[in-house]
């Protein structure tokens, strides 16, 4: 199959889209099928991959408040590139404008394609619902934005399937009203994150750099410094379980927010931040030389940090909702109340109070079965030849909404 992505996340300098879709892309040639990717760029230009697929990239404006990326707002350059790739699949996943230009698009080559919308994210969630919730009840505020739910199911309707990253999304958006079709579970680069690349000398030289010794728990907190991310509850969890345990955490990691963090938490004595660590085999080796991985936000879609961390062995100490809670192992795992700081230092305290020996077998268990990016591809491009067929053949692809 020849699967096309028009995708207003793919950045040059962009994070988890980037690496999520440059991965698909080489497993998918391994797998005998073509990922073209369409994106806004400062010019056209075509980039072919080694092994297979491409990135064309499309002149276009870009985000006034992020210069990082762009957004398409001309149909045309879009339509044309389309009917000329003639793709058995389309795909996209922004909720502006993009979604109204492929949903209404006919396309003029015999067969046609498959119209998917890939669900990545959960924009009410990270946002709104964020923005908000010190002025009401979740369950309130949702009602509140039911319009943002009801405009999504309005450009929906052109497409032929619509598709989740995992579960914790899908049933997010079916309790808003919103149809999905199925939801694809998302996987990690197994290779690189493994429990046998533990240290204990750079576990003991990253706790001695949180001014603890050797016998300290030593938290990670990875990801980009973003608002949802709620690295500030992270570091409350982590300064209040501080007090009575020796806790130190590490946060790797930088964005909008990296200002405010560090500001936070200067004076710490057992809390140190440092830059991404873009090296996976030194990330993997510092991952698998924690003791737990704490991560603070319900509105993740799909827990990537968690199962590469899951992956290297670690125990996880995750909010009781959102995409890391569907991926943690409940035998190497301890969760708390969302967005509740008091919750989440009790959840440290509890996971330490474990018989650590056994927790640590539970979580060497739990790192066998993390799902790969290769599961996911290979699934997905199996849901998608099915929709292919079902199409041709002049059958319903989507059950009533």
């Amino acid at each position: 199959m020849r699967i096309v992505d028009v995708n207003e996340f793919y950045s040059p300098t962009g994070g988890g889209v980037r690496t999520y879709i440059d991965r698909k892309m080489g497993i998918m040639a391994d797998l005998g099928h073509e990922l073209i990717v369409i994106a806004p760029g400062k010019e056209n230009r075509v980039e072919d991959r080694p092994g297979g697929g491409k990135v064309i990239w499309v002149q276009t404006g870009h985000l006034p408040l992020d210069q990082n990326y762009g957004i398409f707002w001309e149909a045309p350059p879009i339509l044309h590139l389309l009917d000329a790739l003639k793709a058995d699949v389309v795909e996209t996943s922004s909720p502006w404008r993009l979604p109204w230009i492929i949903g209404k698009w006919q396309p003029k080559y015999e067969g046609g394609a498959v119209k998917a919308f890939f669900m990545h994210n959960d924009n009410m969630a990270a946002y709104a619902l964020r923005w908000l919730e010190n002025m009401g009840p979740q369950d309130r505020l949702e009602r509140a934005f039911g319009w943002y739910s009801r405009y999504m199911s309005s450009f929906l309707q052109y497409f032929d399937t619509v598709v989740t990253n995992g579960p914790a999304l899908e049933k997010r958006l079916r309790n808003r009203g919103v149809h999905i079709d199925a939801a694809m579970p998302l996987g990690i680069e197994r290779g690189h994150f493994s429990p046998d690349l533990r240290d204990e000398r750079l576990r003991a030289a990253l706790l001695a750099q949180c001014d603890l010794p050797p016998s300290g728990h030593l938290l990670l907190g990875l990801g980009r410094h973003h608002p949802e991310k709620r690295w500030r509850l992270v570091i409350d969890a982590a300064e209040r379980a501080g007090s009575e345990l020796p806790v130190g955490l590490i946060l790797l990691g930088s964005g909008v927010e990296s200002r405010q963090i560090e500001m936070r938490i200067a004076g710490s004595p057992h809390i140190r931040m440092f830059r991404p660590v873009y090296d996976r085999e030194r990330l993997a080796r510092i991952v698998a030389s924690c003791d737990a991985l704490i991560h603070g936000s319900e509105a993740e879609p799909f827990g990537l940090v968690a199962s590469e961390a899951m992956a290297g062995g670690l125990p996880l100490i995750v909010p009781d909702t959102g995409g890391c809670a569907e991926v943690a192992d409940k035998h190497a795992s301890e969760f708390y109340t969302a967005r509740d700081a008091q919750s989440a230092a009790m959840a440290i305290h509890r996971l330490f109070a474990r018989d650590q020996r056994v927790l640590r077998r539970a979580a060497l268990v739990a790192a066998d079965k993390v799902r790969s990016d290769r599961d996911h591809a290979i699934e997905l491009m199996d849901y998608y030849q099915a929709q292919v067929d079902f199409k041709r053949a002049g059958k319903p692809l989507r059950a009533a909404a």
